[in-house]
């Protein structure tokens, strides 16, 4: 059997961008851009006429925006993951982008490699920051109060073997780390990550990140 191919969308409204992306992409072995579009508002048709296992999603966009696009995204059935690369990292925009589901947060000045690294990490299930994202979401004041308690009631809802798996997953460990750090075999920990995205309402893994963050 032939190794799987990820398929992937390109949305940016610079026509070089989306060039340069597509060829480097379709450079890289596993992976096909299988379109490219200029504005989030032409990503559902897009979606609908080529299936793609993962959106590559710009921010700002003259008609609608990578935030509202990413949403639209995630919103359908089965959806494909969406990782936003963009020139911007303010606070507001990588958590705006990840709380719409986003799974992955890069900057344009990502080494080439390492976005061809982010596409198939987000085909399988793992999150991909940047590691400037990474540093301003750690460097962001902590959500007070109200927040903090929402966060403590939402991980009320879990198990403990289940609460375990969300610190894991907050430190960033994989499932397989997670599978060898709690002992459990590979497929106990996927069910144990659905069922946390099912009881918490969350879209992905960097939201149950975010989630461990507001604990803080």
């Amino acid at each position: 059997m032939g190794a799987v191919t990820v398929r992937v969308l390109v949305v940016d409204d610079d026509a070089l961008v989306r060039t340069g992306l597509t060829l480097m992409l379709d450079g890289a072995e596993g992976i096909r851009v299988v379109t490219q579009v200029s504005d989030g508002a032409l990503v559902p048709a897009a979606l609908d006429a080529h299936p793609v296992d993962v959106v590559l999603m710009d921010l700002r966009m003259p008609g609608v925006d990578g935030i509202a696009a990413t949403r639209a995204v995630r919103r359908r059935q089965d959806p494909p993951a969406v990782v936003v690369l963009t020139t911007f990292d303010t606070a507001d925009e990588v958590e705006a982008a990840l709380h719409a589901g986003a799974s992955g947060y890069l900057l344009k000045d990502t080494a080439p490699q390492r976005i061809v690294e982010a596409v198939l990490a987000a085909a399988a299930g793992d999150p991909v920051l940047s590691p400037r994202v990474a540093r301003r979401l750690m460097d962001t004041t902590a959500r007070a109060g109200g927040s903090r308690a929402a966060a403590r009631a939402s991980l009320d809802l879990l198990t403990e073997r289940e609460r375990d798996v969300v610190v894991a997953i907050g430190r960033g460990a994989s499932n397989a780390e997670i599978a060898r750090e709690l002992y459990l075999t590979l497929a106990t920990v996927k069910a144990h990550v659905s069922s946390i995205l099912l009881k918490l309402g969350l879209e992905n893994r960097t939201q149950v990140a975010l989630l461990v963050r507001d604990l803080r």
